[in-house]
């Protein structure tokens, strides 16, 4: 009887999202960082970053806008 290889869980869109948005605020636990290492998809944070800065560039330059409206 042989062993197989235990893979480790595979992290969800919502894990992967909490992870970014915990560092764009940057405050992070390294376990937790540790954590997210083993278990997140290195391509699926790359693309949740881009689409969060997207969000944020979009969401600062609606918000000038309206300043400079008003």
């Amino acid at each position: 009887m042989t062993a197989s290889p235990e893979t480790p869980p595979k992290g969800s869109l919502w894990r992967t999202v909490r992870a970014v948005g915990w560092s764009f605020f940057g405050v992070r636990k390294n376990s937790a960082f540790q954590d997210d290492v083993t278990k997140l998809n290195p391509l699926h944070i790359i693309a949740v970053g881009l689409v969060a800065v997207a969000i944020f560039v979009g969401a600062l330059i609606l918000f000038v806008r309206w300043v400079a409206t008003s």
